[in-house]
């Protein structure tokens, strides 16, 4: 592609829209994710105690187990559904993106 095209695709409205769109969603699953790590690491920082306790009466499982457990499943989860969002929302704008450029060229 030549810098001509790209410079067609930077103006057009639906890339500015696809800029802004994708660097919010993934800026909201930032946050969510370094919110719940580092909150997980200052519980271990300053209360430790009490993700050693049993999840219930005679349970093997700590709280620290089953809260890791459930961070680790969450995270996974983020990532479908972002990877979902990419596959489909964003990559169909970028599509439309791409066709309008290369009519513009012709």
């Amino acid at each position: 592609m030549s810098s001509a095209m790209y410079e067609r695709m930077r103006a057009n409205p639906k890339f500015q829209e696809l800029v802004a769109r994708r660097g919010r969603f993934a800026w909201t699953l930032a946050v969510v994710v370094l919110s719940m790590f580092y909150g997980f690491v200052m519980v271990v920082a300053f209360n430790p105690a009490s993700l050693g306790q049993p999840v219930s009466e005679g349970s093997k499982w700590t709280v620290g187990v089953a809260v890791e457990l459930f961070m680790f499943i969450f995270f996974w989860s983020l990532t479908a559904i972002y990877v979902k969002r990419a596959n489909t929302e964003f990559d169909t704008l970028n599509q439309e993106i791409i066709k309008e450029a290369w009519k513009e060229q012709k």
